[in-house]
């Protein structure tokens, strides 16, 4: 039996500074760090149980995604979401997920497939009948990471998720302020339907039709209550 090589310094590095950029990202994106959440080196190295040094890294690159601002002695200050940012965003996440959603229609999905997409729009259904908003977005998630995961794209699938984590961020503090989402209901499902019968056009603009409403209602709550005020 060949003896296991022990990690190089470098390869224990860039593990750290890995951990602590999905551990920190996490915390933001589901909100455990609101927008305008301050925190020093020091108090992100202790939660994480690492040094500084790989926090700081992990820091640089969260910066880079926008989702943080470094601040002196060390610290970081997470960004507030405007609604010229998330406009921005849908702009970005529509574009990919209608061609997504016409990739889908061409190309045509098994029918376990299919079953994915409409379990999930099943359990959307179920949260809004009890009336549970917050498993609402969790199925509606679900719905629309699936349509960019099967659509056949790697590239369009990675870029897609780097999005929809920004909206998730934004719709999760702003759902008590919406309407009940009953037409996103009925338009996922509408969309599973067209992509069984195999109608690309169609299911494209259906999904773009239903993603700029998204995008109207959530940048005009984020104008009302910007998200550092929520």
């Amino acid at each position: 039996m060949q003896p296991r090589h022990k990690p190089t310094a470098r390869q224990e590095g860039v593990s750290l500074v890995e951990a602590a950029y999905q551990e920190i990202k996490k915390r933001i994106l589901s909100n455990q760090f609101p927008p305008n959440h301050r925190a020093v080196e020091n108090e992100l190295a202790l939660m994480l149980g690492m040094s500084r040094t790989p926090v700081r890294e992990a820091l640089v690159r969260l910066e880079h995604e926008g989702l943080v601002e470094l601040v002196s002695r060390h610290g970081m200050r997470v960004l507030p979401v405007s609604p010229a940012d998330m406009l921005e965003i849908y702009q970005v996440i529509t574009a990919l997920e209608s061609q997504a959603a016409e990739l889908l229609a061409q190309r045509g999905l098994g029918e376990r497939e299919l079953k994915s997409l409409e379990a999930a729009v099943d359990a959307m259904d179920a949260a809004l009948a009890r009336d549970d908003l917050p498993a609402w977005a969790q199925a509606d998630e679900q719905f629309h990471r699936k349509l960019l995961e099967l659509c056949g794209n790697r590239r369009l699938t990675q870029i897609g998720f780097t999005f929809r984590e920004q909206v998730n961020r934004a719709r999760l503090l702003t759902l008590p302020l919406r309407a009940r989402p009953v037409r996103s209901n009925k338009a996922h499902r509408e969309l599973v339907k067209l992509i069984r019968a195999g109608k690309a056009a169609e299911a494209r603009e259906l999904h773009r039709s239903q993603r700029q409403r998204g995008s109207a209602e959530l940048t005009e709550i984020l104008g009302r209550y910007p998200l550092n005020n929520l």
